[in-house]
C-alpha cells in the first residue's frame, strides 16, 4: 500500500506524543513493507522567519492556499492510495483536504485531541472540564481566550473550526478516534457517527521490562496545569507530611510550568526533577518504576505514557476520567483516583507503594492487556484495516458505514480473503 502521512511536527523543545505517535506509525508500516512518504511542515521553523513571516502564520491557520497547491501537485504526480492526516496547525490547515479532493485521493484523519469541537483541543477551561463550544459556535472560547489565555491567539483557530467544520466532515473518510470516549464527544458533537472508528495507539516493544519491586514513582509528560502537575505537586505534599512511601517523585518533562516544579523539587530528598528525557532515557525511566502517574484534570483523548507503562510492566495510577476508564482497570492493571482531587490522588500513590505483592500482580495484568490491546501487530492490523474502509468507502460512496462496518465503532471488518490479498 503506498501512504502519504501528512502532519505538522509540534516545537521539538517540548516533549509531544502525537510526534511519537506519527513516527512509530510511519516505522510500523514501511517495517510491514508499505510505502511510506511524508508531507510535514515543522513549527520549529516558524522562528526562523521574518518579523512579516510570523505575523503572517495566524492568517495560515484557517487556510494556507499555498499548501493546496503544493499538495496537489504532489498527489497527482505520486498517486498514493491514501492520505493519512494527523495535526495541520497552525502552518498546513484545513487545505490539505481541498488538495486530496482535487486529486481524488480518500483521507483518513487521526484525532489525538478535541480539536474539531474546541479550538484549542482541551474540553478545558481554567482547570475544569468545558463544553460550550461542543455543537455550537466557538464564540465562549473567543470570549474567554481558551488558547494560551489570550483572545488573539485563540481567535484563528475558532475561525478555522468554525469555516471547515463541514470540510472536515465531508472530505475524510475514516476518523480514527484513539478511544472510545473520545469518539462518545464527538459523536454528540454531531460528527458523523459512521466514519468516526475507535483505533487505540500502539506501542513498540520497549525492549527493557521491570523486573523488581522498582525504586521510583515516575510523572513523565508535559508539564501544563492540564495534565495534573499542580494536583500531583499537592498530593505529594500530603504524603511527604505524613512520611513519605518510601520512595521519591521523579518529574521529567518540560512545559509551561517547567520553573514552578524545578523550585518545588530543589533542596527536597523525595523530589527529583530531572528535564527532559531522551526515547531510551524514557524507557528505562519507566522500567524502574513502581507506578508512572498520570492525573490529567483535561479529558486525555488517549494517555500514550499508560500504555508505555504497560508494555514495561508497570502499573499506572490515572485520573478516573477520559480514556484513562478504558486503559486502566481500577485495582487490575493500576489504580483510577478521583479526578482534581489531591487526597485521592495521595491515597492510590500510598496504595501503589504499600502493597508490593498487588502491585506485582498488576504489573502482569498491565503487560498482558498490553500484548491483547496495544501491540505493534495489533496496531498495524488496525490501521491497514481502516485505510482500506476509507478507499473502499471512496470508491463506494455514501456518508455511512462502508459494507460491513460495526454500528458502535464504526470499524469495518475486514474479511481474512480481502486482507490477504490487500496491495503492499
Amino acid at each position: 500500500m503506498h501512504v502519504l502521512v501528512v502532519h505538522n511536527r509540534y516545537a521539538s523543545a517540548q516533549p509531544s506524543g502525537e510526534n511519537k505517535v506519527v513516527d512509530q506509525e510511519v516505522a510500523l508500516l514501511r517495517g510491514a513493507g508499505h510505502r511510506v512518504e511524508l508531507f510535514e511542515r515543522r513549527s520549529d521553523d516558524i522562528a526562523a522567519r521574518s518579523l512579516l513571516g510570523k505575523a503572517a502564520v495566524p492568517l495560515l491557520v484557517p487556510w494556507n492556499p499555498a499548501v493546496r497547491t503544493e499538495l496537489t501537485a504532489r498527489l497527482r504526480t505520486e498517486r498514493p492510495d491514501v492520505v493519512h492526516v494527523h495535526n495541520v496547525f497552525p502552518l498546513l490547515s484545513p487545505a490539505v483536504l481541498a488538495a486530496c479532493a482535487d486529486a481524488g485521493v480518500p483521507v483518513v484523519a487521526t484525532l489525538h485531541n478535541y480539536t474539531q469541537v474546541c479550538p484549542p483541543g482541551t474540553l478545558q477551561r481554567g482547570g475544569r472540564p468545558c463544553t460550550e463550544c461542543v455543537g455550537s459556535a466557538p464564540l465562549p472560547a473567543v470570549r474567554h481566550g481558551c488558547y494560551r489565555n489570550s483572545r488573539l491567539a485563540t481567535v484563528p483557530l475558532a475561525v478555522s473550526l468554525s469555516v471547515n467544520r463541514r470540510r472536515w466532515w465531508s472530505s475524510v473518510e475514516r476518523f480514527l478516534c484513539i478511544s472510545a470516549a473520545q469518539r462518545d464527544v464527538l459523536v454528540r458533537a454531531g460528527m458523523p457517527p459512521g466514519r468516526l472508528a475507535v483505533k487505540h495507539n500502539f506501542v513498540p516493544e520497549p525492549g527493557v521490562r521491570r523486573s523488581g519491586a522498582g525504586e521510583q514513582l515516575l510523572y513523565l509528560g508535559r508539564l501544563a496545569e492540564a495534565k495534573g502537575v499542580r494536583l500531583l505537586m499537592a498530593a505529594w505534599d500530603e504524603i511527604a507530611a505524613d512520611g513519605g512511601v518510601g520512595v521519591p517523585l521523579v518529574v521529567a518533562g518540560t512545559g509551561p510550568l517547567e520553573r514552578e516544579v524545578a523550585a518545588w523539587a530543589a533542596g527536597r530528598d523525595d523530589v527529583r526533577y530531572v528535564g527532559l528525557y531522551g526515547p531510551e532515557q524514557c524507557r528505562q525511566a519507566i522500567a524502574r518504576s513502581v507506578a508512572v502517574v498520570a492525573p490529567s484534570t483535561w479529558l486525555e483523548a488517549f494517555g500514550l505514557v499508560v500504555v508505555e507503562a504497560m508494555a514495561a510492566g508497570v502499573p499506572a495510577v490515572a485520573a478516573g476520567h477520559g480514556a484513562f476508564v478504558e486503559l486502566v482497570e481500577d485495582g487490575v492493571t493500576g489504580l483510577l483516583h478521583r479526578p482534581g482531587d489531591p487526597d485521592s490522588l495521595a491515597s492510590c500513590l500510598r496504595r501503589i507503594t504499600a502493597e508490593s505483592a498487588r502491585n506485582r500482580a498488576m504489573g502482569q495484568a498491565a503487560r498482558r492487556r498490553y500484548e491483547q490491546d496495544f501491540s505493534p501487530a495489533v496496531g498495524l492490523e488496525r490501521l491497514v484495516d481502516e485505510y482500506r474502509s476509507a478507499i473502499a468507502g471512496r470508491s463506494g460512496g455514501g456518508d455511512g458505514l462502508p459494507p460491513g462496518g460495526d454500528e458502535h465503532t464504526g470499524s469495518r471488518r475486514v474479511q481474512p480473503r480481502e486482507r490477504d490479498g490487500g496491495s503492499r
